[in-house]
């Protein structure tokens, strides 16, 4: 099946840092600053972002691996936004690479794998283990 996909699709995605998505809050952590599991889910954001609107009716893609390092601590108030470019297509395998910035510098960096399903036959499967 061809998924209408090439090397070099990006997209970008942007949120404020709030009480919210702190450390505190995600409970990854004891410091009132952005949680890395809310970087790690605004570059997922990002990599659906660039590529599942391209896609078959039908399908989708979800997360199968990461490698990202948090590089740097962003305070409430600021604004973090993520990018996502695809690099590599195998298949239904996709790697991203991965970035995130706050508004004064680069705060995370790596790579992401993702998956192309078949919605149905998957929700299928995950309900099938009830």
């Amino acid at each position: 099946m061809d998924f209408n996909l090439h090397i070099g699709m990006k997209a970008e995605k942007k949120e404020a840092v709030t009480n919210d998505n702190t450390a505190v809050r995600y409970g990854s952590g004891g410091v009132a600053v952005y949680a890395t599991p809310a970087m790690i889910g605004l570059m997922e954001g990002a990599c659906l972002a660039a590529v599942d609107p391209h896609l078959p009716s039908g399908m989708a893609t979800v997360g199968t691996h990461l490698n990202v390092k948090h590089l740097a601590a962003t305070p409430v108030g600021m604004t973090v936004r993520a990018s996502a470019e695809l690099a590599e297509i195998a298949g239904k395998r996709l790697v991203f690479k991965v970035e995130a910035y706050d508004d004064k510098e680069k705060i995370g960096e790596g790579t992401h794998e993702r998956y192309i399903i078949d919605l149905a036959k998957f929700m299928q499967k995950s309900a099938a283990k009830k």
